[in-house]
């Protein structure tokens, strides 16, 4: 590799099973990884020569963190800074994120995670502040009544996946990515009569090619070379439950045969097995691309296709359900108030108007993360414009040839009358309705008769509330 192409990633830790699997992560994606055991040792390597290709630091959560975050930050404010953590110290890492942590990765560190986070920050230049994918956020999944959207096209989707969740059929849930797809998923085994039985999760783009056959159907003691024990299998540990695919596009075409074989006959062939086993799963397949574009590539078997697609479900993306933006922003907010460290924010109509304008090419995930970054550095009670400078940055940099508020079905237009107080709270009813009454005399330019009907209200109301609120009738 030419040495200007070189990236490294140093990862401050001293734990040396941490490190192997840290190193033979980032190698996959051309990372070279730094080792130091230490907080000095760390700030004597990027004093060292090679210190210019280091793009990101990755620490090792521990109860100095934040302090060794600040100052890492301070001296080093081009490199990312992620703080690798568990569960139980959140609180921790979000007092690091504070202190100017761009992250942080949950243990038991998930490859693709990883190397998302390392994926934003080779992009930084493009894609900056809360626009970064969020490494790992783990929510509680939702049921169907849970889930946030009106938008006609999503609630189609919906109702055609809680239809689904009784059946054993196959199902298959394409959209982009960070559209929701793993939700439902999640929320059809949850509703399935097999939901007592386990959900298990394989990412197929996270696995190698070379180990995805043992690691779905398993394999024998001696299979193969490394094969020093019997490994079950995903469809094993699933039996009576559901195997979910995720990123099921990117499984090899004699998997897909493999794959297609065992949804046919409830039967897998583990590798170096003398004979089958039954099982019993219900699949439920992802894809952020269209399988049938794939198809038409040769890249998808086309009678896989069919098999997964017993129920299709088609999640659209954010920007085309974006009447749905205001809820799932005040439900999103809920969700992180739980988190430890954090608090419960409301957010202005001025800051839902800003992220209204925005297309969300990371869809709901981009705005969970975008929300989530924003309340972590929120000191006020209410998120403003002022709490999203790089939506602000990126939609006007943009310069979007089409605006989201005029021409397009369900965009979210700028408000005309303000509900909340700029520091979040509810403004009290008699002054939005006097704002509503002037708004409906302006648009029906002084109407009366049309104006009461519109409202809803007779004229002799109407004109009984211009008095009551002190509404000059030529507002």
């Amino acid at each position: 590799m030419p040495r200007e192409t070189i990236r490294s990633l140093l990862l401050i830790n001293d734990d040396a099973g941490q490190r192997r699997l840290v190193s033979a992560i980032a190698a996959r994606a051309g990372w070279r990884t730094v080792v130091a055991d230490s907080g000095d040792a760390a700030i004597a390597s990027l004093a060292a020569p090679h210190a210019r290709t280091i793009e990101v630091i990755l620490i090792d959560q521990a109860d100095d963190t934040p302090t060794l975050v600040a100052a890492l930050r301070a001296a080093h404010p081009d490199k990312a800074v992620h703080v690798l953590t568990t569960l139980d110290g959140l609180a921790v890492a979000i007092e690091a994120m504070r202190a100017g942590a761009t992250d942080y990765l949950v243990k038991p560190l998930a490859p693709d995670r990883l190397l998302a986070a390392l994926d934003a920050a080779a992009n930084r230049d493009s894609i900056e502040g809360e626009l970064r994918p969020m490494a790992e956020k783990l929510w509680q999944p939702l049921s169907f009544d849970e889930i946030v959207g009106a938008a006609p096209a999503f609630r189609a989707a919906i109702a055609t996946a809680s239809r689904a969740a009784h059946a054993r059929v196959p199902v298959l849930i394409e959209g982009e990515r960070g559209t929701g797809k793993e939700m439902i998923a999640e929320a059809i085994h949850a509703a399935s009569p097999r939901a007592q039985r386990p959900l298990i999760v394989v990412d197929c783009g996270a696995v190698p090619a070379n180990v995805v056959d043992s690691d779905l159907f398993g394999h024998e003691r001696g299979a193969f070379a490394g094969a020093f024990e019997r490994n079950p299998g995903r469809f094993v540990e699933a039996d009576g439950g559901t195997l979910f695919l995720d990123d099921v596009a990117a499984l090899p075409l004699d998997t897909q045969a493999r794959l297609l074989a065992a949804i046919d006959s409830n039967r897998i062939w583990p590798l170096g097995a003398r004979g089958c086993r039954d099982v019993d799963v219900r699949v439920i397949a992802t894809s952020r691309v269209s399988l049938a574009e794939e198809v038409a590539a040769g890249r998808f078997r086309e009678d896989l296709l069919y098999r997964l697609a017993g129920v299709h479900v088609a999640v659209p993306a954010l920007r085309d359900r974006a009447e749905d933006l205001p809820a799932l922003a005040r439900h999103l907010l809920d969700r992180i108030a739980l988190q430890p460290g954090l608090r419960e924010l409301s957010i202005t109509d001025d800051a839902l108007t800003l992220l209204g304008g925005y297309d969300w090419p990371g869809n709901i995930r981009q705005l969970q993360n975008a929300l989530f970054r924003s309340a972590v550095l929120c000191d006020a009670a209410a998120l403003t414009t002022a709490d999203f400078p790089q939506i602000a940055h990126e939609s006007f940099s943009r310069r979007r040839t089409t605006r989201p508020d005029v021409g397009r079905r369900g965009a979210l237009a700028p408000s005309a009358v303000a509900i909340y107080t700029p520091d979040g709270h509810l403004r009290p009813l008699d002054e939005i309705e006097a704002d509503v009454i002037r708004l409906a005399i302006d648009h029906y330019r002084g109407r009366m008769s049309e104006v009461a009907r519109r409202l809803g209200i007779g004229r002799s109301t109407l004109y009984r509330k211009l008095g009551d609120l002190g509404i000059d009738s030529a507002a």
